[in-house]
């Protein structure tokens, strides 16, 4: 275990991060000080210079009145963070599953039928009435692959062996890892006892709380006091 500090002066409180292998053991530690902290590949006061997913400037943590911010710079990869409590989903939103990135996409809220034309009925598929929102798997390249849809009264579970939406090659997810549960037509993001964890990608700026772990590229990080 290494670690590494920042000199600045002794008036700014310090941030104190963990970078975490994949089994969560503290590969290094880092001491930060100043109310705005910037990570990236080649500039910032935190960098990975042999991280190839991070982006040059990627991520920037900021803070105010005892709490600590995490906004993404636009980093190509995204900056994610673990959540660590039900998660409302909201349109657009991208949640990380062991390696699978889904984006959550609403639909629209089910509204009446109209009256069948000269009281034939349509014949279909048995399934829910009205899909209000869908998960898509994304590639690279960020086209959507698999998709899975959402109504009400409707939620899905991933994993590698279990639940509705399985993904047996891959190796990072947990056997059952994550839930999306359906809650009056609001769909909550839940970790199912995952060994990695269920991340969600930031948009705007996120509150970070002391345990709580991020993913900068290929870098865990944990913040462990503020």
């Amino acid at each position: 275990m290494s670690t590494r500090e920042t000199p600045s002066p002794s008036t700014h409180a310090r941030l104190r991060l963990s970078r975490l292998s994949v089994t969560r053991d503290v590969l290094e530690e880092f001491t930060l000080t100043g109310d705005r902290i910037a990570i990236g590949r080649e500039d910032g006061d935190l960098t990975f210079p042999s991280d190839p997913y991070v982006s040059p400037v990627h991520a920037m943590l900021s803070r105010r009145n005892g709490e600590l911010f995490l906004r993404d710079l636009g980093a190509r990869n995204g900056t994610w963070l673990f959540i660590d409590a039900p998660y409302r989903l909201q349109d657009g939103d991208t949640i990380l599953v062991g390696s699978q990135i889904l984006r959550f996409r609403r639909l629209g809220y089910p509204a009446p039928h109209p009256p069948e034309a000269d009281q034939t009925r349509r014949l279909g598929s048995l399934v829910p009435g009205a899909d209000v929102a869908r998960l898509e798997q994304i590639r690279s390249d960020g086209s959507a692959r698999d998709a899975v849809h959402l109504s009400a009264g409707r939620g899905v579970k991933i994993g590698r062996e279990f639940g509705d939406w399985i993904f047996p090659y891959d190796k990072t997810m947990s056997g059952k890892h994550a839930e999306i549960r359906n809650e009056d037509l609001e769909f909550i993001a839940l970790d199912d006892g995952s060994r990695n964890g269920v991340a969600v990608a930031v948009r705007g700026e996120r509150p970070v709380k002391a345990g709580q772990r991020m993913l900068i590229g290929d870098q865990t990080l944990r913040v462990e006091s503020l």
